[in-house]
């Protein structure tokens, strides 16, 4: 496996990456200002354009939620790609050679041929599958999409297709078109036997699995013929392309519906998320012959933004035991969300494409909207184990149902749920606390974690300027002018600048950032990124909101007088702050016990007012 991308194969990309060609594939943009451009932001909804990125920086800034960052983070956020996806991404657009901190080249030019083989194969046999669907022996697989719901249309949309019974019908077409038995047993295309290799799918309903590019990486099948001994649905097996624990089905159609809602609908099967998607609900994916797991979450929590700043979760099961189980099961997941859960079970046992046929679209939405609090669902089932009837079916059920209680991570939701459990059990609430308290301090209890967020969410907070306080507002310029002119910083400039004291503490902290990057010799091409490493998370939103923030001039000389004033106000005000200090000071002398010292602030009066005379001539 390949090593970490080397940092001059990023910095290369960073500088060479033009961020409003790249967000023109996204955004609609319109001029604001020398160099700077605004759209509509497309993390959140919104009316007037807030969303602004300046190409002397190559950096954007959302000045309505608060999103920032480099070209990186940009597609990053919009493909919900990993840090070396993008990377990558960008570098073959832009012709750069990725090189690999272990010394390679990232993957093998084999490994890369044979990848592409693989997914060709399966576009291939994907369009094999969509033909076939039209035969006459297909007939019973449209007989089938029609008795759920679905017409061609449908059919289509979802790229649904059929699998001919013959042995070998996948085999021949793909042969014909040069791929080798191997690759097809590879990919999981072909199921080898005593007598060789045959067609792992033979007359059954098709539906391609996507991954989150829209390539299809394998398939599912679903049994038609009475005569067929093999399972009622058959996946692909897992492939150097197909690894079912990080697949969801229908997250290639749902991605930008779940990322803009910040809504997933998780529902048990290829039919539901038809149902789902086509009814209206467009962030209903499923599971591929797995439980909902923890490759499963990374993906959600993704395209989420699972930060704690909003967003559901929300779990479709069947209403038997079966999916009361699964629900629970679900419940233990719930820890690794920030996002709040909810669970949806149809009192009557129907799942959504049973729903859709019964009571149409308006049904499925109706049945999702109806979602419990997944907390609640877990503590009702709980007590529903037990007869409350009875003084010791009480006492059980709050001694199984208090441990549920003890495991929410949001100690807020806690005291909620115990009053609520008090009711439910008919019982005083000090004695449901008390058995909540005890059930804490049992280890099998403790929220995992240790009760804290999950991994990966502490997402830093976006600091908000109250630029109504003077003070705020020029030292907020001045970083600005900092970030995006750091040219004016020259040998003149730098000495009052290094010497400034900010009273805005993120401002203060950012004011040490630029000192360190300047420090660390930071080329100025890179000088953003440079000051946001030296920042840290926390300050991060803030580094990409005044790099992008507008300057109020017509052109480049109007933006250079602007920043030079500035800064001269900026240190203006820091000297005169320095003279009242010394002042101070000087009052609280003894004239002959401190002569020493009211003779060294006396020099040092009288330098600061040189200072102060230089920058007026200036």
């Amino acid at each position: 496996m390949a090593g970490l991308i080397k940092r001059e194969v990023i910095d290369a990309v960073r500088d060479r990456a033009d961020i409003k060609s790249v967000v023109e594939g996204y955004v609609s943009l319109r001029s604001s200002g020398v160099g700077s451009y605004k759209g509509l932001c497309p993390f959140h909804d919104e009316r007037t354009p807030s969303f602004y990125i300046r190409t002397s920086t190559n950096t954007y800034h959302c000045f309505g939620c608060g999103e920032g960052g480099d070209v990186i983070s940009f597609i990053q956020k919009q493909d919900h790609s990993t840090f070396a996806e993008t990377v990558e991404k960008l570098a073959g657009m832009l012709g750069i050679t990725v090189e690999y901190d272990d010394g390679g080249t990232g993957a093998r030019p084999e490994d890369v041929g044979r990848r592409r083989r693989l997914l060709d194969a399966h576009k291939i046999a994907e369009e094999f599958f969509q033909k076939q669907l039209g035969s006459e022996e297909a007939a019973i697989a449209r007989e089938f999409l029609a008795s759920r719901g679905f017409d061609q249309a449908a059919a289509v949309r979802f790229g649904c297709g059929y699998a001919p019974q013959g042995w070998d019908g996948l085999l021949k077409h793909l042969t014909a078109k040069g791929f080798t038995r191997e690759e097809m047993l590879e990919g999981g295309l072909l199921s080898q036997g005593q007598r060789g290799a045959y067609d792992r799918f033979r007359g059954r309903l098709i539906w391609p699995i996507r991954d989150l590019t829209g390539a299809t990486i394998g398939f599912g099948a679903r049994k038609l013929h009475e005569e067929d001994q093999g399972p009622k649905y058959l996946n692909t097996p897992e492939t150097p392309l197909y690894k079912k624990s990080q697949v969801l089905y229908g997250l290639d159609l749902a991605k930008k519906a779940i990322s803009s809602q910040r809504e997933i609908v998780v529902v048990e099967g290829y039919t539901d998320v038809m149902a789902a998607q086509l009814a209206g609900v467009e962030t209903a994916v499923a599971t591929c012959g797995t439980a909902f797991g923890e490759d499963h979450i990374k993906i959600a929590r993704r395209l989420l933004r699972d930060d704690g700043t909003g967003g559901s979760v929300i779990f479709t099961f069947d209403g038997d035991a079966a999916g009361q189980k699964a629900a629970l099961r679900a419940f233990e997941e719930d820890q690794k969300f920030v996002a709040q859960t909810f669970v949806v079970v149809e009192p009557s046992g129907m799942d959504p494409c049973d729903v859709r046929l019964a009571r149409g679209d308006a049904g499925v939405r109706e049945m999702i909207q109806a979602k419990r609090p997944l907390f609640e669902f877990a503590i009702r089932s709980q007590i529903a184990g037990f007869d409350i009837t009875t003084a010791e079916g009480r006492v059980g059920a709050l001694r199984s149902a208090a441990e549920i209680v003890a495991k929410i991570r949001d100690a807020t939701l806690r005291p909620e749920y115990a009053r609520q459990l008090s009711q439910w059990l008919g019982m005083e609430l000090g004695v449901v606390e008390q058995a909540v308290q005890y059930a804490m301090r049992s280890p099998r209890s403790q929220p995992r974690g240790g009760g804290q967020q999950p991994q990966g969410s502490e997402a830093p907070q976006y600091v908000r300027l109250d630029v109504r306080d003077p003070v705020t507002r020029l030292e907020r310029d001045v970083m600005i002018v900092a970030l995006q002119l750091p040219s004016l910083l020259d040998r003149t400039r730098w000495g009052p600048f290094t010497r400034l004291r900010l009273y805005t503490p993120a401002l203060a902290a950012l004011h040490a950032a630029v000192l360190a990057a300047a420090k660390a010799q930071t080329p100025l091409p890179r000088w953003v990124n440079g000051v946001a490493e030296h920042a840290g998370p926390e300050l991060l939103p803030l580094v990409y909101e005044l790099a992008a923030a507008p300057i109020p001039a017509k052109d480049q000389e109007g933006m250079e007088h602007y920043g030079a004033e500035v800064l001269g106000r900026i240190s203006e005000m820091n000297i005169t702050r320095q003279k009242a200090d010394l002042v101070s000071e000087l009052s609280r002398l003894d004239p002959v016990a401190d002569r020493e010292r009211q003779a060294a602030l006396s020099r040092d009066l009288m330098d600061l007012e040189r200072q102060r005379r230089a920058l007026l001539r200036d």
